[in-house]
This record gives structure tokens, C-alpha cells and sequence, in this order.
């Protein structure tokens, strides 16, 4: 292997870390906090899941469609396995409660209601309760997910064939902006969905996710096009790759 093909695979593997990272955070803080970020009320693991749709821009533009899509399917599969172990660990029969120690036993003032519409009462164990919160919100990503990042990946190369390669803002925003909406409303309903039917979250307070979740979205996106720009150009003579070749 030649130094210029070692040093395509480096930011290859870098840029496939980098999205892979961002997406196992969604799914390992998911919902377990929301904060306020001016009007907007989010759940802090959508915080670093922009980031994801700007590494499949910058894959599709220098690697092409086949390899950026073989990083979202790689992704994918991570999302299947959190569920899996997720779900085995629910599984397995736990310690009784008075055996275990006392970070891991929490007593609950009241009951509660969950985003997957069940309720919890008096004590419950720490991982019983992150599973019940976070397992609906996997489960939500990961259809969302399936959704998004492939038309992202469509989408990009859609706007770059359109466009003759020219005008990256372009291509970078509207593919980013159209996956982003639909990535925000899918893994709102789905997560929150059963909430909502069983009355325990206003629609108002719906509502307020979505807007929020993809205003968010939205501004990383035009944000993140000067990003974009600088990588492209440092990525173009670094990789030696001239991006109007690749597909």
C-alpha cells in the first residue's frame, strides 16, 4: 500500500470513528437528561447526533455512495447489538434488591410514567430504570436512523449529480436539512408516541419536541457548512482526490 492510499484509509477509518462515536452517544445518554438551549428543550443526546450527517457528507464526497453507505449499514448493525444486549441484560434474572448496593436500588417519591406508556412504583433497580427509558429511544433512532442517513447519502449524491459537482453549500444543506427533518420526526413520535396516545404527554408538549429537535438540526446544518467547506479543501489535498471523479 502506497503512503497516499494509507493516508485515504487513516481519514477513512477517522471519519467512520468519528460518525460511529456520535451515534452511540444518541443511543447510550439518549433521553436520560433534557436541557434548554435558549427556547429549545432538547434531550442531550441529540446533541452530538448532527455531527453524524456531516461525516457521511464528507465520506460520500471524497469515498463515494458505496462506502458512505457501507458506514450507515455499519452503524446500523451497532444499533441492532445495543438492542440485543440491551434486552439480554433486561433478560437475566437480576439480584434481589436488598442484596445489591445501595446506588443501584432507587425509591421512588411517587410513580412514575415512561415514554414506552409504563408506569414504575416504589423501588426500582438503577439498570431497569435507564432500560425502561432509553429501550423505546433506540428502538426509535435506530428506525429513524435507517431513514435519515440513507437519504442523506441519496440525497447528496442526488444534488451533486444534479448540480455537475458545483455549489458544495448546496448539496451539504439540502440533504442535510431534508434527512434532519425526517430523522426529528420519527424518532419524536416513535419515542414519545405511546405517551401521547395514553395521555400522559400533551400535544402541545409533542409538538414542542419536534420544532425544538429540528430547529436544532437545522441550525447545526447551516452551521456546520463552513465546516464542511474548510474539511473539503483540506480533505481534497490531503486524500489527493479530486471529488468530482468519485461517485
Amino acid at each position: 500500500m502506497t503512503d497516499i492510499q494509507e493516508r485515504r484509509e487513516r481519514y477513512f477509518i477517522v471519519l467512520a470513528g468519528f460518525f460511529i462515536c456520535c451515534m452511540t452517544l444518541l443511543n447510550i445518554v439518549g433521553i436520560t437528561r433534557f436541557i434548554e438551549l435558549g427556547p429549545l428543550s432538547l434531550a442531550v443526546g441529540v446533541l452530538p447526533y448532527p455531527l453524524t450527517f456531516l461525516c457521511t457528507d464528507l465520506m460520500s464526497e471524497f469515498y463515494g455512495r458505496r462506502r458512505a453507505n457501507f458506514v450507515v449499514t455499519l452503524g446500523l448493525a451497532l444499533n441492532v447489538f445495543i438492542i440485543g444486549f440491551m434486552w439480554i441484560a433486561q433478560a437475566v434474572p437480576p439480584v434481589p434488591l436488598e442484596t445489591q448496593p445501595p446506588w443501584q436500588v432507587i425509591q421512588l417519591a411517587e410513580s412514575i410514567a415512561l415514554p414506552s406508556g409504563q408506569t414504575l412504583d416504589n423501588q426500582v433497580e438503577l439498570f431497569q430504570l435507564l432500560y425502561q427509558c432509553t429501550a423505546g429511544a433506540v428502538f426509535a433512532s435506530m428506525l429513524a436512523y435507517i431513514a435519515a442517513q440513507y437519504a442523506d447519502v441519496r440525497l447528496f449524491h442526488f444534488f451533486k449529480t444534479l448540480t455537475k459537482g458545483r455549489h458544495r453549500w448546496l448539496r451539504n444543506n439540502l440533504s442535510t436539512l431534508t434527512s434532519q427533518g425526517i430523522d426529528s420526526i420519527m424518532v419524536v413520535s416513535v419515542t414519545f408516541g405511546a405517551s401521547l396516545l395514553a395521555g400522559s404527554m400533551t400535544l402541545k408538549a409533542f409538538l414542542i419536541l419536534i420544532g425544538s429537535n429540528y430547529l436544532f438540526k437545522f441550525a447545526v446544518a447551516l452551521i456546520d457548512t463552513l465546516p464542511f467547506y474548510w474539511l473539503s479543501n483540506l480533505l481534497e489535498k490531503r486524500l489527493q482526490i479530486d471529488p468530482l471523479n468519485v461517485r
